[in-house]
């Protein structure tokens, strides 16, 4: 049964009571405000909003002051800054860098079930035990899991030329990912005995998943249809994830071709690699079958390593609880009971940060930068040379982007820079240009406009444009006329119809119509399920 109103009403008005007697304590505000120094903190209001940011304490008493204005937790930064009232959404990786000291490495232990959360914790310090790192702080979340910290000290300031200071958040998702899969097979086995085979089963806890063989996560099925042309001097061959009632057109000849077959292709959408892909050739990876528990799946969870991502200070209240994030000792945690975080049972005050060795963790930094170059997802150039970027099989060069694009990156002299934004981060990740040429691009474009829009703005359109792929609007949408760059192109419904068509063509004279490998387009797998975009050849995708 699910939690009606009434019973979250009455679990709100508790919190906020437990909070006034509770953060009274000096003792609970002296170590939050010991442990948050030079860190950027924000109180959650009984989770029905934020405070501002950035913010910070100045006193312990802020924290009292704060929750008598309804605050009933606080949740601080990784990182660790000079001034975090100097952080400005608008600053570069390299300006954060400038006012960033460290980071500390925090794993959040995250499970259904707080017996699973355990396992993880075990086996967690064994591993870290095992690198040589013999100082970790543990704390109990609120709620079903654990907070675990190895202080900044445990590292080496620098490993070869690089600053581990300004390596946020890319080397602690390393040691993130390193620790979880060396634990994530022993955690499936314990569980496997704790709870039994078929009770898993029978819950639906336990899947058989097929797995990338580079980032061990579940991979896609899809199923391609092969096209033959049937002129014996074109031989002209196609696939595509769709299949059409109408007769697919030959993209160098524009016969009518045949459909000759079908096939099923594993594909991952994080790696961009498949099993016709060159890399799996290349190499004796395979994609692999794999039991998984599904409340461990996240049982380390790396959402949590990113720049200014908050987590529940050490003594804050959880406001679906009224637990409180109690610091523990290691051999607390086996015999641990939710319970013993009630706020009448927390007397002893201990120090979340562990007394670390100087560069204790160093030699687990190191493996886990080896680990995750390895193991990271493959990544488009750094850096765009202005020539063309290879989307399998076809190449898309600027002089293939239809006329309204090449229109909108003249600059906007009038209003509409938001709306042009959107649309041309539309066109380019639909196209999975990579993400420094986008950066790149729109510098250039921001500065022809009649008045720049903020770098932040423009960095976060491009973040999400990017995560959340969608294709651009079609000609018939009065944007383009409101922006003022409308213009007709024959047979073409939408901006991307054009540049597809365009590197179609070149493609075809090249002589280069690809084989039944080299013909799967990235671009073909990963849009595929979008219920709007249908493939034609000669004439790319259509809306």
């Amino acid at each position: 049964m699910g939690v009606t109103q009434n019973t979250k009403d009455e679990r709100k008005k508790k919190v906020q009571i437990v909070a006034q007697s509770y953060y009274s304590r000096l003792d609970v505000q002296n170590a939050i405000y010991k442990f948050c120094k030079n860190r950027e903190i924000v109180p959650n209001f009984n989770n029905e909003y934020f405070g501002k940011r950035p913010d910070c304490l100045d006193y312990p008493s802020d924290i009292f002051t704060l929750v008598k204005k309804g605050a009933t937790s606080f949740h601080c930064s990784e990182e660790i800054w000079t001034n975090p009232l100097d952080i400005n959404t608008d600053m570069t990786p390299e300006q954060y860098n400038e006012i960033k000291q460290g980071w500390d490495f925090l794993i959040d232990i995250d499970s259904k079930f707080l017996d699973y959360s355990k396992i993880a914790a075990r086996l967690l310090l064994e591993q870290l035990e095992k690198h040589g790192v013999n100082n970790v702080g543990i704390k109990f979340s609120g709620s079903k899991g654990f907070h675990m910290i190895v202080p900044f000290k445990a590292f080496p300031e620098k490993i070869g030329e690089d600053l581990t200071k300004d390596k946020f958040p890319e080397w602690p998702r390393y040691i993130a990912g390193y620790l979880f899969s060396l634990i994530r097979e022993p955690m499936n086995l314990e569980i496997l005995k704790l709870t039994g085979r078929d009770k898993l089963e029978e819950t639906g806890e336990l899947t058989v998943e097929t797995v990338c063989p580079k980032c061990k996560k579940p991979i896609e099925r899809k199923v391609f249809f092969k096209y033959l042309c049937p002129d014996r001097r074109c031989k002209g061959e196609l696939e595509s994830p769709i299949k059409k009632k109408t007769p697919m057109l030959c993209p160098s000849c524009n016969a009518k071709m045949d459909l000759v077959g079908e096939r099923k292709i594993n594909f991952c959408k994080y790696c961009k690699i498949s099993t016709v892909g060159e890399e799996i050739k290349k190499s004796d990876m395979e994609f692999k079958e794999e039991k998984t528990i599904k409340s461990t799946e996240d049982a380390i969870d790396v959402v949590l390593v990113s720049s200014r991502h908050l987590f529940r200070a050490p003594y804050s209240l959880h406001e679906k609880t009224a637990f409180v994030s109690k610091v523990l000792d290691i051999d607390e945690i086996d015999n641990f009971k939710p319970t013993d975080a009630d706020v009448l049972k927390v007397k002893e005050i201990r120090s979340f940060m562990p007394n670390s060795k100087p560069c204790e963790a160093k030699n687990l930094l190191e493996r886990s930068i080896e680990w995750g170059r390895k193991n990271q997802p493959v990544e488009a150039p750094k850096k765009f040379t202005g020539k063309s970027i290879d989307l399998k099989g076809l190449t898309i060069s600027e002089n293939m982007f239809p006329p309204v694009i090449k229109k909108l990156l003249k600059g906007i002299k009038s209003d509409g820079r938001k709306r042009a934004l959107s649309v041309l981060v539309s066109f380019f990740s639909s196209l999975d240009f990579p993400e420094e040429y986008l950066t790149e691009k729109f510098s250039e474009w921001n500065k022809k406009n009649y008045k720049p829009l903020k770098e932040g703005y423009i960095r976060s359109q491009i973040s999400w444009g990017i995560k959340n792929k969608r294709m651009p609007p079609n000609y018939d949408k009065p944007i383009y006329k409101e922006l003022g760059v409308f213009s007709e192109t024959a047979g073409v419904k939408n901006p991307i119809n054009f540049t597809i068509r365009e590197a179609l063509r070149a493609k075809a004279k090249k002589g280069k119509n690809g084989n039944w490998s080299a013909s799967v387009r990235k671009s073909d797998i990963e849009n595929s399920e979008n219920k709007k975009r249908k493939y034609s050849t000669g004439k790319g995708f259509e809306i």
